[in-house]
């Protein structure tokens, strides 16, 4: 028992250094997720075209955004079991519960075997047809259904990965997890150019090759994270007795995970309906999606990855019961989460037309990339507040509220908005305004509703 004490630094630890000793190495290690995100959309804009197909760049990139919400949807899984999973450690660690901690991580391992046989399945059955249901361009058809296949009957890596991640973050070991993230990403990007284009003994793989990149970038990242999680795991015991099912662990895993999992997919389903609403006005529009989420996940990312520090604070605090160290988890997460999406702001405002040229694009992508950014930009402020109460809620142990925050975000008003603006005159230079007023409707109501939450769990503390 005193084990878990000595280890685990979100007890004593003062708020506002925490927050940066658990949320900057998480901040690194989502920049690293995001790197997967844009170095391979960088490398295919500058596949070059061929005797049969003109703007063979612009194909490659639409091939990836119409793969990417599947690949959206495997990162919900695996962060959303695990953000269940870390709670509940969290909260077993600040009961100083060694036995419910040891259910807990092994159930977790059963639940990821389950995510890694789902999505082969559909990697070798469903990828084509979920390409086919979006665009009737057969040559984007080929390339996503032959991307998409490969990064989901070999997702044991990201999932892997995903789900020792949360826990050695909640151990309060986040550097190791930053260390296995950026390693992969690492690898992705020297392999990039290396599989697409055929430098040296690799032949030319074009797609396939950024897709084989990804994957062996995921399996680092696992390999690695298991070799430090494993080594050094003092606070969990480890053996086949704990993969055995118990309802009641599984249970309390899906009480913050399953809305975590609903609320990730709900960003699948947006890039699903945004991808058939941008197909409907033009193929540069849907080019423009793809970059603007790949580059946006750059400011995104370190901003999730600073509210993974802040919600096993939260947690681990909930469980022990001390009120003040979660209201001043609160306030110091969203001061720096605000920091960093005012910085993204400014950058983008003054640097976008710079960033976009990075992509080989057509002149009315790249125009449409640069438009699409400065919109949705200006919603990021208020983003930042949805992003920190969301976690928190997560924390106390609420996964609901954090899910509603979602659908507002990501359904309620962005699609049927984006759907009414695109059928403007111009539509493509309006859509994009339907981001930040989601934005700002999801974090109004993120407000009162953490709020009132704060207040019942602090009354039943005391």
């Amino acid at each position: 028992m005193s084990e878990i004490t000595k280890s685990n630094k979100l007890e004593t630890m003062p708020i506002r250094k925490l927050l940066i000793n658990m949320g900057a190495p998480m901040m690194l290690s989502m920049f690293g997720q995001a790197l997967y995100n844009i170095v391979d959309t960088f490398f295919v804009s500058r596949i070059p075209d061929t005797a049969d197909v003109i703007n063979m760049g612009d194909k490659a990139i639409n091939a990836l955004t119409l793969a990417f919400p599947i690949q959206m949807l495997v990162i919900c899984l695996g962060v959303g079991t695990g953000v269940g999973t870390s709670s509940a450690l969290a909260m077993y660690f600040g009961r100083k519960d060694r036995k419910m901690a040891n259910k807990t991580a092994g159930n977790s391992l059963l639940i990821t075997s389950v995510y890694v046989l789902i999505m082969l399945l559909f990697g070798i059955f469903g990828a084509h047809a979920f390409i086919r249901s979006q665009t009737s361009d057969p040559v984007v058809i080929e390339l996503g259904s032959e991307y998409l296949s490969i990064v989901t009957i070999l997702a044991f890596g990201s999932l892997g990965f995903m789900d020792l991640e949360k826990k050695v973050l909640a151990m309060g070991h986040s550097k190791l997890a930053m260390t296995g993230q950026l390693l992969g990403a690492m690898t992705n990007i020297v392999l990039d150019p290396m599989l697409i284009y055929g430098i040296g003994p690799f032949p030319t793989l074009g797609v396939i090759g950024a897709a084989y990149a990804t994957v062996i970038g995921q399996i680092v990242s696992y390999i690695l994270t298991a070799s430090f999680y494993f080594r050094d795991s003092r606070q969990i015991d480890h053996g086949i007795r704990y993969l055995r099912p118990d309802l009641t662990v599984i249970r309390r895993i899906y009480k913050v995970g399953f809305p975590a999992i609903v609320m990730q997919g709900l960003s699948s389903v947006m890039s699903y309906g945004m991808n058939l609403i941008l197909g409907s006005i033009s193929e540069a529009a849907v080019t423009a999606f793809g970059v603007l989420f790949k580059l946006q996940s750059f400011i995104f990312m370190p901003a999730f990855g600073m509210m993974n520090g802040v919600t096993p604070t939260i947690s681990f605090n909930y469980g022990a019961k001390n009120k003040n160290r979660i209201k001043e988890t609160i306030k110091y997460g969203m001061i720096y989460v605000g920091a960093i999406m005012a910085v993204g702001v400014l950058i983008i405002q003054l640097f976008a037309p710079a960033i976009v040229s990075i992509f080989t694009l057509s002149a009315e992508a790249e125009r449409l990339s640069v438009l699409a950014l400065r919109i949705t930009s200006c919603g990021y402020i208020f983003a930042s507040g949805g992003i920190v109460l969301s976690g928190a809620c997560q924390g106390m142990g609420n996964g609901v509220y954090s899910l509603i925050f979602s659908i507002i975000r990501l359904l309620i008003v962005v699609l049927p908005l984006g759907y009414l603006l695109s059928k403007l005159p111009n539509g493509e230079n309006f859509v994009w305004a339907a981001f930040p007023a989601a934005d700002i409707a999801s974090t109004t109501a993120s407000i009162f509703m953490t709020r009132k939450l704060y207040r019942q769990r602090t009354a039943d503390m005391e």
